[in-house]
């Protein structure tokens, strides 16, 4: 720990996650699963305990059930030597109102700071996908001399008008000139003119100097309470700003190609996309880094497992993550992340697509780029993510870039007979993955091609629509 500094981590995690929804409609943005086995929250407080960071409290205001229960029983410190993760609630202590924002929100919980009466303050978001060392953000923090510090990714300017973006000092750019919310044009950075430094939500404060621009900013009116667009600036008026570059943090057992990912999963489509950053052979993000592991509450469940389905069809993961728990039964599943205890069943594919706990995928369903939330129940025969309309005509989301998404515990109708032929025609597609292994072998390309047409003719035959006529 840098110059023996006591530093006391503080979590933001109260978002709603609107943008998230309908996988926000029952937990809060941090509570939602990822990547198979883990919560969101879990890559902030792993990159804090890893950094040996261990005293923690995580602010919570909507929908905490989730969170609260997954922190209780998944983070738990050894209290005899002072550690410890807690989850602190809304408790109107200033006033009547709910927190106003994330610099309200600390502000409401000042007694935290003084009680643990810490020198440094590292504040972190609950919501992003990343690998950090917050020990090396506060070392140059101290060393710098800065009353506050935002750690800073960089990103394309064209996404400038998405992000706060950080402008530095052309003499010292470790010191922040200016600090603007969203903008429609930036300069580029000196070393690289099409990139610009975006904020990561991640600050790193003395003590006494936060406390203070909290108790301004309470008394302020022209003000959102908002640890970007107001605590921030405040610093950055004052000349006390400085900068933390993100491509500088040395994460043990990283590589060129992940160490400096940093993914913001605020909507469908990024959630979306960062999963499917995990299951390339050489993925983007690297969940295998033992050196410094993403922690999770591990589930009481089997090991998975893939076996023949009905008249022998193959259940098979090609490309995949596939959780505890989980049972292929004669289906084929690619491209695809599978949470604990799902279950494929015969003759049914699962394509680009989520999965999360418990659910069920009947025989000759076929799911297309999706998100399934927790005990959704696929009915056999169903198509998910092959027609949009259809998709939509049922209740389900669909983004403009296509992502069907069910909610937790959504109800799926019983297909008709225009959809189980719509499921029939997709079910004699050759995996992606069997295709680029059989590419440069047209022998072998042609077995496979013959393999997959009675394949998918086994399925007309016991399909249930085959069975009503």
């Amino acid at each position: 720990m840098p110059l023996n500094k006591k530093v006391l981590a503080i979590v933001l995690a109260g978002g709603e996650g609107n943008r998230l929804m309908p996988l926000t409609a029952d937990r809060a943005k941090p509570a939602v699963p990822f990547a198979g086995s883990y919560r969101l929250i879990d890559f902030a407080l792993s990159n804090l305990v890893n950094s040996r960071y261990l005293q923690i409290v995580v602010l919570t205001q909507y929908k905490s059930h989730s969170l609260d229960r997954h922190i209780s029983e998944t983070w738990r410190m050894s209290t005899q030597l002072g550690n410890y993760v807690a989850s602190v609630p809304a408790q109107q202590r200033v006033g009547k109102s709910w927190f106003l924002g994330s610099a309200n929100a600390i502000y409401q919980s000042l007694n935290l700071i003084h009680d643990a009466n810490p020198d440094i303050v590292v504040v972190v978001g609950a919501d992003h996908v990343y690998r950090m060392d917050f020990a090396q953000m506060v070392d140059q923090h101290v060393k710098s001399g800065a009353k506050a510090t935002v750690a800073a990714v960089r990103q394309p300017l064209s996404m400038a008008d998405q992000f706060g973006v950080i402008e530095v000092d052309q003499e010292n750019p470790q010191k922040i000139a200016a600090f603007v919310e969203k903008p429609a044009t930036t300069p580029g950075l000196a070393a690289d003119p099409t990139q610009f430094l975006a904020s990561m939500g991640n600050y790193v404060f003395d003590a006494d100097a936060l406390v203070e621009a909290l108790h301004v900013d309470a008394e302020r009116l022209d003000t959102k309470h908002d640890m970007g667009g107001d605590i921030i600036p405040y610093f950055v008026n004052q000349g006390d700003a400085g900068v933390y570059d993100f491509t500088l943090n040395d994460i043990p057992g990283s590589t060129e190609r992940d160490r400096t990912y940093w993914r913001d999963v605020g909507t469908i489509d990024s959630f979306y996309d960062a999963h499917m950053d995990l299951i390339s052979p050489l993925p983007v993000f690297n969940l295998y880094n033992s050196e410094w592991p993403i922690y999770t509450r591990q589930t009481i469940s089997p090991p998975a497992k893939f076996v023949r389905g009905q008249k022998n069809t193959v259940g098979t993961a090609l490309d995949s993550i596939v959780s505890n728990g989980v049972v292929i039964s004669g289906g084929v599943v690619e491209g695809s992340v599978l949470s604990n205890d799902v279950f494929v069943g015969t003759r049914s594919r699962v394509i680009d697509s989520v999965l999360m706990d418990k659910v069920n995928v009947g025989e000759g369903a076929v799911i297309n780029r999706a998100i399934i939330d927790k005990y959704v129940k696929i009915p056999a025969g169903a198509a998910i993510g092959l027609d949009p309309e259809l998709d939509r005509a049922r209740g389900f989301k669909v983004t403009e870039s296509g992502i069907t998404v069910l909610a937790k515990g959504q109800q799926v109708p019983e297909p008709g007979e225009e959809e189980l032929a719509l499921s029939a025609r997709n079910l004699h597609l050759v995996p992606n993955a069997v295709k680029a292994a059989t590419a440069n072998y047209p022998d072998l390309r042609e077995s496979v091609d013959q393999t997959a047409e009675i394949h998918a003719k086994t399925a007309a035959e016991v399909s249930p629509g085959a069975r009503r006529s």
